[in-house]
């Protein structure tokens, strides 16, 4: 699913043959590609600037498909087939023209897009003789260039004046955009947020999946009936879960719904891409995000024995740092004292291992620690349960907070407890339970429980008949 700006891969899967059919896959340098499809589709002896207008829509056209994963989001192994009805002629093994390879070398970077969009733009194109299409004509290119058009003129007159060419984009390794675990209630992250904000543009083709009214990137009960309602239309079991199926199946609406794959695509938009975690957390960042794994870090570490406890500071200092390169050494993970996503997903999982086995017996007077995600209206579960105990506890010796029932359910009563708790402690009364807000219940609770414990030979504070 796009979720980033788009970029050059070092290498791309070929399937030699239409999608269905049973034909080899090869993986290839992608310059390599771009100089045998343009040594299979145009000719050298073409004047520069058509060769370069028609190797940039051939760079476009493989770099739309490559990132919109449009092969992949169906579940094929490859990245972009070898049959000009659909794609772009590619021979394995051909030899490649000197003029060709030197244009390719010089702007294999470069790509089209629409201005204000992200994604590289879907270039049509065909012959222009005995094959016409919307989209470059390759021999009308030439007779533009012929004419004493340069290569922007050439492709401004075949695809609108509000192209404009991207430069220079960074070189990398192939990768997925599939999130590294499953996203479920309690998940945050950008890739939850990128698939609220895919899920409610298709909404808008299919009004029976429930609008997702903050896609903030917290997957909470609206997100979760928006996500069943999607599977339940495209005929995926209809669990509420983000996996593979559900990811790529998302992914591969959207872009139909937008029409990402087309030329005259609705275009993917700098907002739908935006992130509102970081993408990595590492030494200067601050905020919740920080604290959070500062707070599972500290937690694993009370078991960890390669692990020391640390200050919850808030900031990404030299400490953080060292605790996470001690967690990514102990778990197998590269050891780069950086966050990202797989290490967060490790941490959270390994958090989450410890308070799921740890013995009910040790919560009878004291409060279980944060669950690693937030609470919010419409969860149900056993970490509601504990809150509405808390709460409830609390209540009784503070007025102002009301109780609410204790049902597992986190109902209008728990959120207006929670708003009034928030106010009551001078916190930001959202609703929702974050883990300020649940390490400050559990706080309280756990002093309210200690002042009633009666230690052995303690005078209770009553007569004793």
């Amino acid at each position: 699913m796009p979720t980033r700006i788009p970029y050059i891969p070092e290498t791309i899967t070929v399937h030699l043959g239409p999608p269905d059919s049973p034909a080899q896959n090869v993986t290839v340098p992608f310059v390599d590609y771009i100089k045998n499809v343009a040594s299979s589709e145009i000719y050298p002896t073409w004047p520069e600037s058509a060769l370069r207008a028609n190797i940039l829509a051939q760079i476009s056209f493989a770099l739309n498909r490559v990132y919109t994963e449009y092969y992949r989001s169906r579940g094929y192994d490859f990245n972009i087939t070898n049959s000009t009805a659909i794609d772009q002629s590619f021979v394995n093994g051909r030899s490649i023209f000197d003029s060709i390879s030197r244009v390719v070398d010089d702007i294999f970077t470069d790509y089209l897009r629409r201005q204000t969009f992200v994604e590289p733009l879907f270039a049509r194109y065909c012959n222009g003789t005995t094959v016409t299409c919307e989209g470059l004509s390759q021999w009308g290119s030439v007779d533009l260039a012929e004419d004493g058009q340069n290569s922007v003129q050439i492709l401004k007159n075949y695809y609108g004046e509000d192209i404009e060419i991207v430069t220079d984009a960074p070189v990398r390794g192939l990768t997925s955009s599939l999130p590294v675990r499953n996203l479920t209630l309690g998940t945050t992250g950008n890739d939850v947020q990128s698939a609220q904000i895919r899920l409610n543009r298709i909404s808008v083709n299919y009004p029976s999946i429930p609008k997702i009214a903050n896609p903030n990137g917290y997957f909470g009960i609206e997100t979760r009936d928006a996500v069943r309602e999607f599977q339940s239309i495209f005929d995926l079991e209809a669990d509420g879960i983000i996996g593979p199926a559900t990811w790529y199946r998302i992914q591969q609406i959207y872009a139909s719904v937008k029409r990402l794959n087309e030329l005259n695509s609705e275009g993917l938009t700098y907002g739908e891409i935006s992130r509102v975690f970081p993408e990595t957390l590492g030494p200067g960042a601050e905020g919740d995000a920080v604290r959070v794994i500062q707070y599972m870090l500290n937690y694993v570490a009370q078991y960890e024995d390669t692990l020391e406890p640390f200050p919850l500071s808030g900031s990404y200092d030299k400490a953080t740092e060292a605790a996470v390169r001690g967690f990514q050494r102990t778990y197998g993970l590269p050891d780069t004292g950086i966050v990202n996503d797989k290490t967060y997903a490790r941490l959270f999982d390994v958090y989450n291992a410890l308070i799921l086995s740890l013995s009910p017996s040790l919560f009878e007077a004291s409060a279980r620690p944060y669950p690693g995600y937030i609470l919010s209206p419409g969860f149900e579960g056993d970490y509601v349960t504990y809150l509405q105990e808390y709460l409830v506890k609390i209540a009784a010796s503070f007025p102002a907070i009301p109780a609410p029932s204790v049902s597992g359910v986190y109902d209008a009563a728990t959120t207006a407890s929670v708003r009034a708790f928030q106010e009551f402690a001078g916190l930001p009364v959202t609703g929702a339970v974050n883990l300020a807000s649940w390490n400050a219940i559990a706080e309280l609770y756990n002093d309210v429980v200690a002042g009633e414990t009666v230690q052995t030979d303690q005078y209770p504070g009553y007569i004793i008949d």
